[in-house]
């Protein structure tokens, strides 16, 4: 019987599981496929309430996201504007605007809602 998961036990009895499903040619309307849906449901809500994460620093991200992409301070300047400009934002002393927040989402694929954490 499926019911939500209360431990870590059954966190990783429902994970094996799951693998388990996941190997089979499931078909959309057999047992097995509902049970594999039903398990990701509960497995997504144990993980929610049980490993929850601040969001980065919209600073830090970027830093991080640059590291990744090998960005230079010389590139971010053709997304954010000037050398003092990325100076002042990457030392926290000039907030990010819409616009900026827009691009760095567009060209560096940062999630928009963690550059507009407050910080």
């Amino acid at each position: 019987m499926l019911k939500p998961i209360k431990t870590s036990e059954e966190y990783e009895n429902a994970l094996a599981r799951v693998y388990e499903l996941i190997q089979l040619d499931l078909k959309e309307d057999s047992d097995e496929f509902i049970e594999y849906q039903t398990l990701v449901l509960f497995i997504e809500a144990y993980e929610e309430e049980r490993y929850k994460f601040a969001p980065p620093h919209p600073i830090e991200a970027i830093k991080f996201r640059m590291d990744q992409m090998n960005v230079s301070p010389k590139q971010l300047e053709l997304i954010l504007g000037s050398r003092s400009r990325v100076s002042e934002i990457l030392n926290g002393k000039r907030k990010l605007s819409l616009s900026m927040i827009r691009r760095l989402n567009k060209k560096l694929h940062i999630p928009a809602g963690v550059l507009i954490n407050e910080y």
